[in-house]
C-alpha cells in the first residue's frame, strides 16, 4: 500500500504539529546546534515534507524517528540539512571588516607566523558555498605579505551541497553584487557555464563538511591564526554557541583572532579571548600568553 494510501492525504500534505516540531527542532538543536524559533514551524513543514514522500513516511513523527534510529539516518541528516540551513553570501562581505582583516590583521600575522616559517592558516567557519573563503584568499593575495604556498585557507560547512558548490568554484551573478570589478577582473575567468575562481586562488583553499560542534574533528584541522565565524551562531542557541566558541578558542594559536558577524558577540558566551579594537572594527583574540606555547607542528 502507497504512503498516499495509508495516510488519505499525500506526504506531499503532511502537517508537522507543534509536538512534533519540537521533537524535531530539539533533534536539529543536539545535532548541528541550530534552533529554530516557534515562529519558524511552517518553514521547516515546507523545507522537510518533501523527505517524507522520498521515505515513503506519513508523519513528522515518523520522521523524527527515522533521522534517530533508521539505518539510513546519516545519509538522511545530509539531506535534511541541506534543506533546513540558511545559505545566502556573496562576495566581500561586510567589506569593512575585510579591510580590517587585510590592513591591520596580516600585517599582524606576519611577525606572529614567522617562527612557523610564515605560514598562515585561516579557517572559515560555516563558509556556505565559499565566496567568504575566496574573498579571503583574493585579500591575502593583494596583500603581498604571504607567499601562496604558505597559505591554507579551511572552509567549513555543515551543509554537503555547499561545500560541493565551494569546492567547484564556479559562480552566478548574484554572488558578485559587492565586490570591486577590479578584483572580479583579476582573480576570476568568465566561461560559458559561468564565473570560475582563479586557479591560483583556488590552490590555496580547502573544503571540508564540517560540524561545528564536532570538537573530535575540528582537532584534525590544526591550528588556525584567524578564525571567522560570521553570521552563523546568531542560528544557534546558548548551549550551541558557547560550544562552538569553546572549539575556536581551542583550535586558535595563542594571540589568534576570532572574527564574528556585525550583530554577534561573545557577550554572556565567553571571557577566554581579549577585545581587539580595529579602526573599523572589533575583533576577539586569543591571549598571547594562553598555555604553553604551539608547536610549530600543530
Amino acid at each position: 500500500m502507497s504512503a498516499h494510501d495509508r495516510s488519505g492525504f499525500g506526504s506531499s500534505e503532511a502537517r508537522l504539529k507543534p509536538e512534533e516540531f519540537r521533537l524535531l527542532r530539539d533533534l536539529f538543536c543536539s545535532r548541528i546546534g541550530v534552533h529554530f524559533s516557534l515562529e519558524s514551524r511552517f518553514i521547516v513543514e515546507r523545507r522537510l515534507r518533501e523527505r517524507l514522500g522520498a521515505l515513503g513516511l506519513t508523519t513528522f513523527a515518523e520522521y523524527y524517528q527515522y533521522l534517530r534510529f533508521a539505518p539510513g539516518a546519516p545519509a538522511e541528516w545530509d539531506e535534511a540539512i541541506d534543506l533546513v540551513t540558511t545559505n545566502e553570501t556573496y562576495f566581500c562581505r561586510e567589506d569593512y571588516q575585510l579591510r580590517s582583516f587585510k590592513n591591520e590583521l596580516l600585517p599582524m600575522l606576519v611577525e606572529q607566523t614567522k617562527p612557523r616559517g610564515g605560514h598562515l592558516s585561516i579557517w572559515s567557519a560555516g563558509c556556505s558555498t565559499g565566496e567568504e573563503v575566496y574573498s579571503i584568499a583574493m585579500l591575502v593575495q593583494q596583500s603581498n605579505l604571504f607567499r601562496p604556498e604558505n597559505v591554507r585557507i579551511y572552509g567549513s560547512d555543515v551543509s554537503r551541497r555547499c561545500i560541493a558548490a565551494a569546492r567547484k568554484g564556479v559562480y552566478g551573478a548574484s554572488s558578485f553584487r559587492a565586490i570591486d570589478p577590479m578584483l572580479r577582473d583579476r582573480f576570476f575567468i568568465q566561461r560559458a557555464d559561468g564565473v570560475h575562481v582563479d586557479p591560483l586562488l583556488k590552490s590555496m583553499c580547502h573544503f571540508g563538511q564540517h560540524n561545528l560542534l564536532d570538537a573530535d574533528k575540528a582537532r584534525l584541522l590544526g591550528r588556525a591564526d584567524v578564525v571567522f565565524c560570521r553570521n552563523v551562531l546568531i542560528y544557534f542557541d546558548a548551549h550551541a554557541r558557547k560550544r562552538a566558541i569553546d572549539v575556536f578558542h581551542e583550535r586558535l594559536h595563542a594571540g589568534g583572532v576570532l572574527l564574528l558577524g556585525h550583530s554577534e558577540s561573545l557577550l554572556n558566551v565567553s571571557t577566554a579571548f581579549e577585545l581587539l579594537h580595529l579602526k573599523e572594527d572589533l575583533a576577539y583574540r586569543k591571549p598571547k600568553g594562553f598555555g604553553r606555547a604551539d608547536s610549530p607542528r600543530e
